[in-house]
């Protein structure tokens, strides 16, 4: 990471609002929505340094390039304990909140990245925040990237760690009854198909937190076609993704790859999906909350319309973007705690 690259994108993210502005340049508003100010000056900054676009580059670069970013922004964040782990061969990071008590609830983390980018490393701040903030043990999980490996790999892999998991629980003195899954973008993606098969098993699964999920590789939504331009997250990285995880496209419509068109089992645990409003994959996340309210599943959407894709990472720059997480790890909290 570049010490002074860092120290400038915090220094100016740390600024009063109005000077924000002065610097972000006119606001922009699309879909009727206001961007974030702090968001605006972060991709003048993005466009200013000139860093190539994660996708534009080879896949080993492009990996390299996305952590650099996401340790630039996620900061040094502190947490009761860490410790790395193996979970059914897999990488794993545990994740203790300061003062935790013998017994209590665990997040089952899957990290974001188009299933091709990410690790335990680009989501630490995030996941040492929901740790600490929610009072609630974190377990991030790192699976095969593609295209290393392709579906239903990283599927197959994410069950059988879940299901270990519920069987190890004591291990990490998690609550068996007080599990969750959760994770962002390919991640999300990831978490909502592990509920789905934890119902069917009749594993314990209490809640889901879906942050920004891809629940329909199609991209027939609209906010793909109002998004995906000029807001960090781009139509070519999302075809990247989708075409290096699932390249036979007669996969986009399987149910594991797209929950979208999931048959919905009873017993699916209660869910929180969260979305930005300025992010090519919003109204999918939000057509999964009404495709969850009608099969009778407790769901609940917070959509923070400033944001774009990736400011669930965003948590050591800024105040808008922390402000969001925050109340997400509030709504985990109270989702598990009681």
């Amino acid at each position: 990471m570049d010490t002074v690259e860092a120290l400038t994108a915090k220094s100016l993210l740390a600024l009063p609002e109005r000077i924000q502005r002065r610097l972000a340049g006119r606001p922009v508003v699309l879909d009727g929505q206001p961007l974030a100010t702090e968001t605006q000056l972060l991709l003048r900054l993005q466009r200013v340094a000139r860093e190539p676009a994660v996708e534009s580059l080879p896949i080993p670069e492009g990996r390299r390039a996305l952590l650099k970013q996401s340790v630039l922004v996620g900061g040094k964040q502190p947490v009761g304990k860490v410790r790395d782990e193996t979970v059914a061969g897999l990488p794993a990071r545990f994740y203790e909140p300061t003062d935790a008590p013998d017994v209590g609830p665990m997040l089952v983390f899957f990290h974001g990245g188009g299933w091709i980018y990410g690790d335990l490393d680009s989501h630490d701040a995030v996941c040492r925040v929901l740790a600490e903030r929610a009072g609630v043990r974190v377990l991030a999980l790192d699976y095969t990237l593609s295209p290393e490996v392709v579906f239903p790999a990283a599927y197959d892999e994410c069950l059988r760690a879940y299901a270990e998991i519920v069987g190890r629980a004591g291990d990490w003195g998690a609550d068996r009854d007080r599990l969750a899954v959760g994770g962002d973008s390919a991640g999300g993606n990831l978490a909502t198909v592990v509920a789905i098969e934890a119902a069917r098993q009749g594993w314990p699964c209490a809640f889901q937190l879906l942050v920004y999920p891809l629940t329909d590789a199609t991209g027939a939504a609209q906010s793909r076609q109002t998004f995906g331009r000029g807001f960090y997250l781009t139509d070519e990285f999302i075809a990247l993704a989708r075409d290096t995880y699932s390249p036979d496209a007669q996969t986009w419509t399987d149910p594991r790859v797209s929950p979208l068109y999931a048959d919905l089992p009873a017993g699916l645990a209660p869910a929180l999906v969260v979305t930005a409003g300025f992010d090519p994959l919003r109204d999918e996340g939000e057509a999964y909350v009404e495709k969850l309210k009608a099969a009778g599943v407790q769901a609940r959407l917070i959509r923070f319309p400033g944001m774009i894709h990736g400011f669930f990472n965003m948590v050591g720059v800024g105040r808008t973007a922390r402000s969001a997480v925050d109340e997400i790890a509030d709504a985990l909290r109270a989702a598990l705690t009681h």
